[in-house]
């Protein structure tokens, strides 16, 4: 018998291709999850205005996953970072909401004179209230993808997403950020459909790349630890 979904996920109300790599696509696990959608919460609600409006709403979907079974919730936004605290108050469950909460620790990880950059979907979204609500050491550098093809899909919800000019987009930021802080060690895909793209990011800037997949996998294995063979 499988085991039930551990992992809940509260989807935006979107309509812009899921491909496989992003949060919104169940393909990207290599473990079941379960997703609840909010209704309203568009890209552009969230993203662009004020995600607090948002929070009963989130804190119903969220309720409803752990009661099917779900011990631990996640985003598909990393700006609602903003309400992290609040849903995991009201769902009593740990809440992993934004790949910016993996900053802190990278932080630690890397050499005293190097430190994470940021790249987002939106640099005139992004604000000081995010950033420290994710614990996010003050200075870290930030690329936006503000005006791209890619953050205009996403944003504006669109049915059609060109792939390769994403990726172009993506890469091309990713190399501006290091060109301009070159003291940048690792990067942080603040958006959940950045994912598709690490493995070029990463290729073209010699940088690892850490993303909401990274964050959740190492979430997941604390929700439902592997078993080993021979160790029972």
């Amino acid at each position: 018998m499988t085991d039930h979904p551990r992992l809940g996920i509260l989807m935006l109300d979107t309509s812009f291709p899921r491909i496989p790599g992003d949060v919104g696509n169940p393909d990207s696990f290599d473990f079941p999850v379960t997703y609840r959608r909010v209704p309203g919460a568009t890209p552009e609600a969230v993203v662009e205005g004020d995600s607090r409006r948002w929070i009963d709403a989130f804190i119903r979907e969220g309720t409803a996953l752990v009661q099917s079974g779900c011990t631990g919730l996640a985003t598909t936004c990393g700006f609602l970072t903003l309400v992290r605290s609040d849903i995991a108050t009201a769902c009593g469950v740990p809440v992993a909401s934004s790949s910016l909460e993996q900053i802190p620790l990278l932080a630690t990880l890397l050499p005293q004179d190097r430190t994470v950059g940021i790249l987002t979907i939106s640099r005139a979204s992004l604000t000081g209230a995010h950033l420290a609500a994710a614990q996010v050491p003050q200075g870290v550098p930030i690329e936006g993808m503000d005006g791209s093809h890619f953050a205009t899909t996403i944003l504006r919800n669109a049915p059609d997403l060109d792939i390769a000019r994403a990726r172009d987009e993506m890469i091309t930021a990713a190399k501006r950020l290091c060109h301009d802080h070159p003291y940048v060690a690792a990067i942080v895909l603040e958006c959940t459909n950045m994912p598709p793209y690490a493995a070029d990011i990463a290729r073209a800037t010699g940088r690892p790349v850490y993303s909401i997949l990274s964050y959740l996998n190492w979430f997941h294995n604390g929700l439902q630890p592997a078993r080993y063979a021979g160790s029972e």
